[in-house]
């Protein structure tokens, strides 16, 4: 067979065998999976990209006439229904008798589970089809990604029961697990509102079926009922001043901060306790949720390895001082949201691991930005960053340096 010539062709021949799949369930699938490709390519707005290669494909294909092309143009117009052309698009002479159940399922029920620290959150939705020979029941399972804002990693398959019995199963054994009903209009809320930014990312998450079953999902998600107001979620206003101060002061009145030593900090070294504070609240302040309260094994991760080396110059002191402010702050947090001692302990041991490498980072500065490594070196070279003249005098010493590293 000779080379397709066009990207409309290297489709075509992918789907030469449309017409011999079993139900429309498997040819929604297939479909998904081919228009998995454009999305995973596209550089940005993934979303559009296949919409406008769906317009283009019917508008390339309009005038075949084989079973396998006919086919798979319902299968598109089916899966991506807002781009130009699907209501232009008709059966063929051949088609397969289930072609007339595509894209006509409803839903039969809606569930989220996830951890109890809210790192993560997992939608699951069931679908059966309005005739059975469509397909069987299946499940559509989307991963939210509260650390990266984000939906991780979606995917559709079946047989839908036994998807369910297992998530069912998984967080029973769980004690750091949740599991409830949904309802689902909050859950095509959350999912398609992560997912928007997860079709606008640069580079896709590197495992899963993001790509191959992005289409699928989308169609599924449009299935469902929108929210009575749809409007975005409100972001969430930073904490002022007062309430930060508030906060730390209950802080340091709590058991943790007695546990780790933190009640009785007193001379440089209490400079030093109110600055590693200060950090905790700020990294907080860049997640959407912005909740101060919200400290697990991966958000202390981020934290403690990368965060606070691109955004924060630490002294000797300050460096000392971290690792146990953040453990304290980490248990405080903890009761306070009423999470199992065990996910305390975790999150605790998970801190304590991660120490050696923290200081490491620390020594080597090898995670400092630009700016952040002026400012060390500024700080080392005694400079007092309150002397305009002193600051000056630096800045004209070392512009060249400057310049070289990009600060």
């Amino acid at each position: 067979m000779a080379t397709p010539q066009t990207p409309y062709d290297a489709v075509l021949h992918a789907a030469r065998d449309v017409t011999k799949l079993e139900s429309a369930l498997d040819a929604e699938m297939l479909g998904s999976a081919l228009l998995g490709s454009v999305y995973a390519i596209a550089e940005t707005d993934r979303d559009t990209a296949v919409q406008e290669f769906v317009t283009g494909f019917l508008a390339a294909t309009a005038r075949r006439r084989i079973a396998a092309a006919t086919t798979i143009r319902q299968v598109f117009a089916a899966l991506v229904p807002n781009a130009e052309g699907t209501e232009r698009v008709r059966p063929g002479s051949q088609a397969p008798a289930w072609t007339g159940q595509l894209g006509r399922v409803h839903l039969t029920g809606s569930w989220a589970y996830g951890d109890v620290y809210g790192d993560q959150t997992s939608y699951l939705a069931t679908f059966a089809y309005d005739d059975a020979a469509g397909g069987p029941e299946h499940a559509l399972v989307a991963l939210v990604d509260h650390n990266i804002g984000i939906t991780k990693d979606i995917f559709v398959g079946g047989p839908a029961e036994r998807i369910l019995d297992q998530v069912r199963q998984m967080c029973a054994d769980d004690e750091l697990t949740w599991f409830r009903s949904e309802d689902p209009a909050q859950l095509r809320g959350e999912v398609a509102r992560h997912l928007a930014v997860t079709d606008d990312l640069g580079e896709l998450p590197g495992e899963g079926s993001l790509a191959t079953d992005r289409a699928l999902v989308g169609a599924r998600l449009a299935l469902l009922p929108t929210a009575a107001d749809p409007t975005s979620p409100a972001e969430v206003e930073p904490l002022s001043a007062a309430e930060r101060t508030e906060l730390v002061r209950r802080f340091l009145a709590a058991p943790e901060a007695a546990r780790f030593g933190l009640d009785a900090v007193d001379g440089p070294e209490l400079a030093s306790l109110h600055f590693c504070l200060s950090l905790l609240l700020d990294h907080s302040a860049t997640f959407p949720d912005a909740d101060p309260m919200r400290w697990s094994p991966a958000v202390s991760g981020l934290f403690l390895l990368d965060w606070v080396h691109r955004r924060a110059v630490l002294d000797m002191d300050d460096a000392a001082m971290l690792p146990r402010v953040l453990r304290a702050w980490a248990r405080y947090a903890s009761r306070q949201r009423g999470l199992p001692e065990t996910a305390a302990t975790r999150t605790d041991e998970a801190i304590e691991e991660m120490v050696p490498e923290f200081a490491r980072l620390y020594s080597t500065g090898e995670r400092r930005s630009p700016a952040t490594a002026a400012v060390a070196q500024l700080m080392a070279d005694g400079v007092d960053p309150d002397d305009p003249a002193a600051l000056d005098a630096w800045i004209e010493a070392n512009r060249h340096r400057l310049a070289d590293d990009g600060a």
